[in-house]
């Protein structure tokens, strides 16, 4: 995956952890998941770790748009395994 990908993986997740919208609990995995995506680490480790963060998200019960972005960002993630 190239730089320009993490890098929109990165916005995307910002827009999710400053919505005010979105409950704290799944921000606060948001932010867990920029976290691991940001660090200096091979792709698909950083990815698959991401992935595993992500997945805990989808039996939350959110909006549906914001369950549409996090299955957008799980998928520009899954394309990096």
């Amino acid at each position: 995956m190239s730089c320009t990908e993490f890098s929109m993986i990165l916005r995307l997740l910002q827009e999710l952890a400053e919505d005010s919208t979105i409950p704290k609990n799944v921000r606060i995995t948001v932010q867990s998941v920029m976290q691991l995506v940001s660090r200096n680490e091979e792709p698909r480790m950083a990815a698959s770790k991401a992935l595993q963060e992500l997945e805990s998200l989808t039996e939350i019960n959110v909006e549906p748009f914001t369950r549409s972005q996090i299955f957008n960002i799980v998928s520009m993630l899954e394309s990096v395994k």
